[in-house]
Order: C-alpha cells, then sequence, then structure tokens
C-alpha cells in the first residue's frame, strides 16, 4: 500500500557551532556547505516526488523569505510556513506542525525532517521512510537510527530489541530505549556491541498518534500549541503563531517531551551515510580527505598539513597553511576561525564569548540578506557608508524615507526603476540617482536579471531602524529592515 508522507522540515536552528560560516543572522542550514545547494534546499529536495506531499516548514520570522526563496529555485512550492515566535526547541515545533497538518489533513503521515543533514543516498533514504509507513499508519511512533561508524560522543543513541541483518535492511523492530549522548568509555562499549545507533532526530508518524501522545505526556505543551495555532495570523505567504500562547510552551525537545515516555515506539535501522554537521570536525569528515586528511576549499593553499580543514569564502584574500596537523581554520572577510579538531565543539562557547562582548561578528553576517536581494556593507566611516546592494528581477524594496542620510545610487550591472518623491526614472549601468535627506524613494528591479549597484550613505545615522516605511509588497512594518 502506498502513503502519502507530508514532510516537515524543522529550519529555525541558529547553528554556532559552525561559525563564523553559520550565525544567527544567517544559519548552517541555508549556507551552501556541501555541493551546489544549500543543506535546507537539498534537505527538501531529498523529501519531494513520488509518494511525498508539499513539504511544511516550521521556521523564524528573520528566515521566512530565504526559505521561500531557496524552495522557489528548487520549483518546490510549500503547503504551509509556520513561524516561530520564539525558539523553543522540537517539542514545541512537532506539536505545532502535527495540529496545522491536522487541520488540513486529518490522520496524515507526516515525516519530521531536520533541514541542515547530510544524507548522499536520498533514495536509500526515501525508501526507508516508505518502509516506515505501515507502522507509523498502525499507531507506531517511528524514529530512525543510523548505522554508527565511530564512537560519538555528540549524539544519543537508540538501543534496538534484535540487531539488524547484515545489509542492514530498514525492517521495523521494537525500540528498547534512549541512551543520553555517552561519555567515551560507554560510546566505545555501545559501538562494539552492535545493538545501539545514532539517534538521528528523524521521525514517522501520523498527526493522531503524535497529538495523543503530546495528550498523555505532554499536555501543557499540547495546550499552548493549540492556542498558539488558534491566535494564528496569516501574514503574505505564512501563519504567524500566537505569541502570547507560544511565550508559555516549556522549552523541551521532541525526546525529552514524548519520546523517552511512550511504549509505542519502532525503530528503522538505516545503514546510508549521515551526518548532521554538527561542527567543523564532521565537515572535514563529509569533505572527502585527500591522502594527507587534508580538506580545502575556497581559495586556500596547503604546504606539508595533515589532517587539516581549510575553509575560506572570498577571492579577495588567500588562506594559506603550512605544517598544520588537526587544525581547522575558517577564513571569511570579518571573522577567522582557528581551532584544534579536537575542541570543534568549543566554538560555540566562543560565540557565547563574543556575544557578551557585543561583538557583531558573534551573530550577524557581512552579507545581509533580505525578501527582495542582499547587501553588504564595503566601507563604514565616521559621515559615510558604502554599499553593494544586489536586488532579485522584478523585486522592489519598500517606499521610504530617511531622517538622518541622504543616498547615492549608481547602478553597475542591469536596471533600477527609481522613485523620488513625484518622479519615476530608469536609471541604466553608469547611470546613477540622488536622494536627499527626507525624500520618499523606492528602488525596484523591473528587469529579468540582478540590479547590483553601489551606494554611498552621507549623515549622522546609519542603522537599518532609520526607515519610515510608506509601503511594501513584503509587509514589513515600521523599522523593519531593508
Amino acid at each position: 500500500m502506498t502513503h502519502s508522507i507530508h514532510p516537515v522540515l524543522l529550519c529555525g536552528g541558529s547553528g554556532t557551532r559552525l561559525w563564523p560560516l553559520s550565525r544567527k543572522s544567517y544559519p548552517k542550514q541555508f549556507v551552501k556547505l556541501v555541493g551546489d545547494e544549500s543543506l535546507f534546499q537539498v534537505s527538501a529536495r531529498r523529501v519531494a516526488g513520488e509518494g511525498f506531499a508539499a513539504p511544511t516548514l516550521v521556521t523564524a520570522s528573520d528566515f521566512r523569505f530565504v526559505v521561500l526563496e531557496q524552495l522557489a529555485a528548487l520549483e518546490i512550492a510549500p503547503a504551509e510556513i509556520l513561524i516561530e515566535p520564539t525558539a523553543k526547541n522540537t517539542a514545541a515545533a512537532i506539536c505545532a506542525a502535527a495540529i496545522a497538518l491536522e487541520a488540513r489533513a486529518p490522520g496524515a503521515l507526516m515525516l519530521i525532517a531536520p533541514s541542515d543533514h547530510v544524507i548522499p543516498d536520498p533514495k536509500r533514504f526515501r525508501d526507508a521512510v516508505m518502509a516506515a509507513a505501515p507502522a507509523a499508519q498502525n499507531g507506531q511512533l517511528v524514529t530512525f537510527g543510523i548505522r554508527p561508524d565511530r564512537a560519538e560522543t555528540g549524539y544519543g543513541w537508540l538501543e534496538l530489541s534484535e540487531a539488524p541483518d547484515r545489509a542492514f535492511s530498514p525492517t521495523p523492530q521494537p525500540l528498547r530505549s534512549f541512551v543520553e549522548k555517552p561519555e567515551l568509555p560507554l560510546a566505545e562499549k555501545l559501538l562494539d556491541g552492535s545493538m545501539h545507533l545514532w539517534n538521528a532526530g528523524i521521525f514517522l508518524f501520523s498527526t493522531t498518534t503524535i497529538l495523543d501522545a503530546f495528550a498523555k505526556f505532554a499536555s501543557e505543551t499540547l495546550t499552548q500549541s493549540k492556542a498558539a495555532f488558534d491566535t494564528a495570523e496569516k501574514d503574505l505567504a505564512f501563519t504567524r503563531l500566537g505569541s502570547e500562547a507560544w511565550a508559555r510552551l516549556p522549552d523541551r525537545s521532541i525526546d525529552y517531551a514524548v519520546m523517552e515516555h511512550a511504549n509505542n515506539l519502532t525503530v528503522i535501522p538505516y545503514g546510508g551515510a549521515w551526518s548532521d554537521l554538527g561542527d567543523w570536525q564532521a565537515v572535514w569528515r563529509e569533505g572527502n580527505p585527500d591522502t594527507s586528511g587534508v580538506v580545502t576549499t575556497g581559495p586556500t593553499t596547503a604546504l606539508d598539513c595533515a589532517d587539516t580543514l581549510l575553509h575560506a569564502t572570498t577571492g579577495a584574500q588567500e588562506l594559506v597553511g603550512i605544517g598544520l596537523t588537526d587544525i581547522i581554520a575558517v577564513a571569511m572577510p570579518d571573522a577567522v576561525l582557528i581551532a584544534h579538531k579536537d575542541r570543534a565543539q568549543d566554538v560555540k562557547q566562543a560565540v557565547a564569548e563574543l556575544k557578551a562582548r557585543n561583538v557583531p561578528q558573534a551573530e550577524t553576517l557581512p552579507r545581509d540578506y533580505r525578501p527582495w536581494g542582499w547587501y553588504e556593507s564595503l566601507v563604514i566611516g565616521t559621515r559615510f557608508q558604502v554599499k553593494r546592494i544586489v536586488v532579485h528581477p522584478g523585486a522592489a524594496l519598500s517606499l521610504q524615507s530617511h531622517y538622518h542620510r541622504s543616498e547615492h545610487w549608481i547602478v553597475v550591472e542591469g536596471t533600477a526603476k527609481v522613485t523620488i518623491d513625484d518622479t519615476v526614472t530608469l536609471v541604466s549601468e553608469n547611470q546613477s540617482a540622488y536622494i536627499p535627506l527626507g525624500a520618499v524613494h523606492r528602488m525596484e528591479n523591473p528587469g529579468k536579471l540582478p540590479l547590483t549597484l553601489i551606494e554611498v550613505q552621507t549623515g549622522s545615522y546609519f542603522g537599518e531602524d532609520d526607515i519610515v516605511r510608506y509601503d511594501d509588497v513584503y509587509a514589513r512594518g515600521q523599522g523593519a529592515k531593508g
């Protein structure tokens, strides 16, 4: 029997362990870490096609246009995008998604999939999901266990009822227990015993089964999630969950809230390759190290290095490593990370330290993404700022004015439609437009190619909150960025 699977992609995390490439303003799921597509795009493509319905997304407000844009590039239309007012961990996100899906398709099967995992064999993964469908249809909470290849202390483990067969077939079996992230001696014992798998945080169950489980084991999460859904507001293509009820939700994972208490648990062994890219050491492992164990990305040069990752992001600088062993070196225009591979998990601690000192690089990338495109600051002075701005074809910035700055736009690629008070003009390459202080203005890209311009701001204040907004196609309020 063929079951229609409704994917739920969780894409609201911050991914601080992959700093400086992943930051709160643009976390790792939206970055092209492996291949030519972002982890989110690869995840969405993996659960699309025959047997799968349009995905439901659970994300943060700051990423709502990013997920739309990246899905549009794949020609995938989401069924629903739920906006979390704040991050409340996986129990709240999954419960809200189940309530939303139950309203559209009562009793439907839902596949919970983080959007930042690497699974190189998508067909094998889809086959495993389909093999799990009958158990989920019969009222089981199904989790997927990954065949371990090392004594990993950064993951939880799953205890099986019986050892998998030699082919590691995706055959459902009762889950005996969950094991918390172990210390190394226990992890080595679990690996050697061949009766434990890694907990990937991927689940399949019906809306009926999971909502019943929330009612039994996490009633407060269910009550407040229902209230947040009932008070949700539609915002363009998004569903904004009610903030008052959401604020009352406990911050708990789905494992703690439900799975560790339930007795209707089934595990599907998965023998294919998998990684959650949880830190830079995982990126090194997935980067196909050469015979010396060296992985290089971008403009890099490695001389006499071993078991080392060199990752550079811009052609304006060359990252050179000489005589390095077991080192991670990541270079970005505004931040550089150098760490021993064994300390990869401590990057999160470094980000916390930077944040405590109000260092902007802790959470913000030089490139700021907006629903219409992106911009980056090139030079900042006492009384001026220079930006590069890229506007997507057909996109438009809001109709706005500023109290503290004037602007000069120089088009270097494409053609801009520029509104300044009551005057509308087309500005082509090598032409410019001047926007006086206080003038009501808008920039649009009427063409079919990206529009690139250099913006020179002069004045006393250049913060993104110096915006009086009169009209916006993206329904952003006063003071919203961009």
